[in-house]
């Protein structure tokens, strides 16, 4: 049964769950979605309009007034004005954003290109590369194996990075051979992202006072993932998120987004747009980093919203430590008390996968999770 068949509302089986050995749940066929007026329940969120408000939905001359910061002059040793702009950003919101970071342009054109080919396919085709579930990479149409309410309104492709062509090597598997040079594009870009991530932590590590190297060694061996999302157009969106408010709980994030716009923040109790930029990248800290800093850090709440006549995509680059590394606070940072009690990268994943869906408390919540399951 081709894609176009598919009823977007229609349940389909899982096999293993539910009376009878399955369990139903949605479809989000994309193509179909996004021309009907009214979306399903499944993807409503609540009725509040002030959950949806933003100032800059209400003045489009007011957006957050995101630090910038040149990377360039740091890595060349011109770092004090920089780490003054990395250090109040990161202690406010933990949100700012780089240019003169080398990386080509030619390579992120070419990356969102791809990313246009890959959600261009019918359904049945991207469910080629379906997202199993527990496991934090591969397609997912609004997350629909995850949840059963306010799902999100996007699709998404998520790639493991941690060898030297793991990334291409997995699309080729997956998808075939003829995805071969997406393979390579995004194995050189996810490459491109690890470098730049390093970069970046050298400059929070002086900004916190560390020794530069220490979290640039800290992430060695990591366990990425570079994320690729597609947002359709809702006719409906004020009664939706392409991505709903949360803090992610990864250490690092690196975001490309197009000129569509739609990420916002919660800053000083409102909500503000990130305007796009093409030749920088938005960074923000996740909640790893915020327990690796003892809190001096934070983890900000951010969401997606969507368009009602423009898709909107993006590429994101989520940096993580290897499974078994012990998050705790390095000792110059103990100036006050630990907030958090040690964990691994691996014991908060499988909790967001398994247990809890992000919001802006996953942090605390997983503390109080793993608490209650060590004593």
């Amino acid at each position: 049964m081709s894609s176009q068949a598919l009823n977007p509302t229609t349940a389909f089986p899982i096999p293993g769950t539910g009376m009878g050995g399955c369990k139903t749940l949605p479809v989000f066929d994309a193509s179909v979605l996004q021309q009907q007026d009214s979306i399903p329940a499944e993807y409503q969120w609540p009725e509040d309009p002030n959950t949806f408000l933003s100032v800059s939905a209400l003045c489009k001359d007011e957006w957050l007034d995101i630090p910038t910061i040149d990377l360039s002059a740091f890595m060349a040793g011109d770092s004090a004005t920089v780490l003054d702009i990395v250090k109040e950003a990161c202690t406010e919101h933990g949100f700012f954003q780089v240019i003169n970071h080398d990386v080509p342009p030619e390579l992120v054109k070419a990356a969102h290109q791809h990313m246009q080919l890959f959600f261009g396919l019918n359904l049945q085709e991207k469910q080629r590369a379906q997202r199993k579930v527990g496991e934090s990479f591969g397609f997912s149409s609004s997350f629909t194996g995850r949840f059963a309410s306010k799902l999100p309104w996007k699709e998404t492709l998520s790639l493991e990075y941690s060898a030297p062509s793991g990334v291409k090597d997995y699309l080729e598997m997956i998808m075939g051979y003829h995805f071969s040079e997406t393979g390579v594009v995004y194995q050189k870009y996810a490459e491109a992202m690890e470098s730049l991530s390093l970069n970046i932590l050298e400059l929070l590590g002086v900004s916190l006072g560390m020794e530069r190297t220490y979290f640039r060694k800290f992430f060695e061996e990591s366990k990425s993932i570079l994320r690729l999302n597609y947002y359709p157009p809702c006719r409906q969106p004020s009664r939706t998120f392409g991505t709903g408010p949360h803090c992610d709980p990864t250490s690092l994030t690196i975001l490309h987004q197009d000129q569509v716009g739609g990420l916002e923040v919660f800053v000083h109790n409102t909500w503000l747009s990130v305007r796009p930029n093409p030749n920088a990248f938005v960074c923000n800290i996740g909640d790893t980093f915020m327990a690796l800093s003892n809190g001096k850090y934070k983890s900000c709440l951010h969401r997606a919203m969507v368009n009602p006549h423009m898709a909107r995509r993006s590429l994101t680059f989520f940096l993580n430590p290897s499974y078994d590394k012990l998050i705790c606070p390095p000792q110059q940072l103990l100036d006050q008390p630990r907030k958090y009690r040690d964990f691994t990268w691996l014991q908060f994943l499988e909790f967001t996968q398994k247990h809890y869906r992000s919001d802006s408390n996953t942090l605390a919540s997983f503390i109080e999770w793993l608490g209650s399951h060590q004593s």
